[in-house]
């Protein structure tokens, strides 16, 4: 056995074994706090414990945080560096609030439960927590790291304000994109909001968008790839049905063409040129925190309504079904084939027509 220091200024306790299979040379490892005569002694038991596991070929008993460890190093090879990024954050959460040294099949579901109680976070917090450990905990049972999963079926979501799930409140009325639009004095910031209500185009692919995927001659917004804010660099879209054309209806195609305008001005001022269609004042991509301090700050102010940008594309969405446009056509234009949302949306906006309808028929004098 021998001895690692860490980044960290942790210990790793590393020894060697040959594998009974293949007669290869393998290493297992663990790591603790102290290098002490006592700290190696336990780590020594546990190496010996995780050679015999290993060439009989049960589970090994893993902590969390080397089950977390492991399947990092999966997802590092098999997700986008932006989804590997959000669940790094959460492994460390997960890690902090459930015990990075506990051992996984040591686990149940009071003990989570327990856990997850204590936590002075909101309810829809608390769900997410839950959803990223038992994704772990999946994950390490079909590698069989962990024995038994079915304890996960008895750890129930937390009930969440009603008032947040309502679908009115992940949309904007049109009367109130007007008001939210006229409120906003920055030409910028204003122009990308009438973009994005218009086309339903995520930030990220609006930003990502070069000046030849514009074509306003053949009226097409050609969506190819997605700009990821966090990493800094541009990356594939969200899905493979993000890759899509986007037809410029009248409204988006002159707003398209201010855009351009707007641009040129900017450049001309600056001195600076981009293939960016949309960018700031150096040609570099536009900033999405900037924009939505900025959106909800204006938001706040003209609506009295705490929201996020990401409203304007279910907004762009329930515009176009008031405006009789099928579920089918919709979902292509936001680049899903099929979205719990936009059925959501849809069934609501039905909803509210039927009742314009019969509110218009209740007055109504045929003799």
């Amino acid at each position: 056995m021998w001895v690692e220091q860490t980044q960290k200024g942790k210990y790793k306790f590393i020894e060697r074994y040959t594998d009974r299979l293949t007669g290869k040379y393998r290493r297992v490892s663990v790591v603790l706090e102290k290098n002490t005569a006592q700290a190696r002694k336990q780590a020594q038991a546990a190496l010996t414990e995780k050679i015999r596991q290993a060439q009989s070929g049960e589970p090994e008993q893993m902590t969390l945080r080397e089950l977390i460890e492991k399947y990092r190093e999966e997802q590092k090879k098999t997700v986008k560096l932006s989804t590997y990024r959000r669940n790094y954050f959460f492994g460390e959460s997960v890690k902090n609030v459930f015990g990075s040294d506990i051992l996984i099949n040591a686990l149940t579901a009071s003990y989570i439960r327990e856990k997850i109680i204590a936590l002075d976070h909101t309810p829809e917090h608390k769900n997410e927590l839950i959803k990223r450990f038992k994704a772990v905990m999946r994950w390490g049972y079909r590698h069989d790291y962990v024995k038994d999963v079915s304890y996960l079926d008895k750890i129930e979501r937390f009930k969440t304000d009603p008032r947040r799930a309502r679908i009115e409140d992940k949309f904007l009325e049109s009367s109130e994109v007007e008001s939210l639009i006229s409120a906003m004095n920055l030409p910028l910031w204003k122009l990308v909001t009438q973009i994005l209500v218009l086309s339903g185009l995520r930030f990220g692919e609006l930003a990502a968008l070069k000046r030849e995927e514009v074509d306003t001659g053949k009226r097409l917004i050609r969506v190819s790839a997605t700009y990821d804010a966090n990493n800094r660099i541009e990356t594939t879209p969200k899905t493979a049905d993000s890759k899509r054309e986007v037809y410029m209806q009248d409204e988006l195609l002159s707003a398209i063409r201010r855009a351009k305008a707007f641009m040129l001005s900017q450049q001309i001022a600056s001195g600076r040129t981009t293939s960016l269609f949309l960018s700031d004042k150096n040609g570099d991509h536009i900033n999405y925190y900037t924009y939505r301090k900025y959106f909800g700050e204006t938001a706040k102010k003209a609506l009295e309504r705490d929201i996020t940008p990401h409203i304007l594309r279910h907004t762009h969405a329930s515009l176009l079904m008031e405006q009789g446009i099928d579920i089918d056509t919709i979902s292509r234009r936001l680049g899903h084939s099929d979205s719990r949302i936009t059925k959501e949306i849809y069934l609501h906006v039905t909803e509210k027509l039927k009742e314009r309808e019969q509110e218009r028929l209740k007055e109504l004098k045929i003799l």
